[in-house]
Formats: C-alpha cells, sequence, structure tokens
C-alpha cells in the first residue's frame, strides 16, 4: 500500500524520483527502495512526504483507495472518497455512513443538489449553500472602491 500509494503521489505531480528524493533529502536510490518495498522510511521522512503532498501520514501508510479497478491517491487532507453508490429505479441514493458521520448528516437534512456536464454532480448542506449566497450576495451589492 505505502510503496503504491508513493507511485500515484509522484505521478500525479508529474514529478521524477530524484525531485521528489531532492525535495525530502535523500538519494534517489532510497526513494527508488521506497516505491520498490524493498524499505520504509523512518517517520521523519514519512512526516515530509505526507507535507509534501498534502496528505497525513496515516493516508500515506494505510489508504487503499479505488473506484471500480482503478487505484487512486490518497486525498489531500479535508478531501474525502467515500466509494460508490448505486442510483435507484426513482433516482435516490444512500450516503455513506463515513460520509453521513464527516458532514454531521441526519435525517431530514436538506441537501442542495448541483451540477455541472463536465464535472458531475455535488451535494451541499442547505444551510451551507444559502449562507455562501447570502455572503456572495452582500460582497456583489458593496460599492466598488474606484466608483
Amino acid at each position: 500500500m505505502f510503496a503504491d500509494n508513493l507511485i500515484l503521489l509522484r505521478n500525479g505531480k508529474g514529478m521524477s524520483q530524484e525531485q521528489i528524493a531532492e525535495i525530502i533529502g535523500i538519494s534517489r536510490q532510497s526513494y527508488a527502495k521506497w516505491e520498490q518495498g524493498e524499505t520504509i522510511p523512518d517517520i521523519e521522512k514519512c512526516d515530509r512526504l505526507a507535507e509534501f503532498y498534502g496528505i497525513t501520514i496515516d493516508a500515506l501508510m494505510h489508504q487503499n483507495n479505488s473506484v471500480g479497478n482503478i487505484r487512486i491517491a490518497p486525498a489531500p487532507v479535508g478531501k474525502y472518497l467515500f466509494g460508490t453508490i448505486t442510483v435507484g429505479s426513482k433516482g435516490q441514493i444512500v450516503i455513506p455512513k463515513a460520509a453521513r458521520e464527516t458532514f454531521r448528516l441526519k435525517e431530514g437534512d436538506r441537501l442542495v443538489v448541483l451540477g455541472d456536464k463536465a464535472e458531475g454532480i455535488a451535494l451541499v448542506k442547505s444551510e451551507d449553500f444559502e449562507n455562501k449566497m447570502r455572503e456572495a450576495l452582500k460582497i456583489s451589492q458593496q460599492p466598488a472602491e474606484n466608483d
């Protein structure tokens, strides 16, 4: 898992082993051994890797996400992949328990369904969406500084 995550994260950044090794402060050969699963870095170097990639050490070491048969890199801190769901015959979905717990969703909560043909569908708590819209309206009504 760790070695696979390193490869996915590095490739996601479009960087070479040499470039990452330089950033972490090690030799390319040491980094290559991590990606090959021959050795594992000490905690300090794991911390540097996690910080560089914007993920947690736990995600770096243990996260094993995939969509279908495709392995994906650990998500940055604050980003999540909760798995896949199936749309029912009437369009209903079940939001995974981990997602409900993370975002404190409970029965009766209202969600706004947003969509973008290129990017897909997103769900946002109605109260959060409404607050953001109020903020945007307030900002748009303020006079411009040059007026």
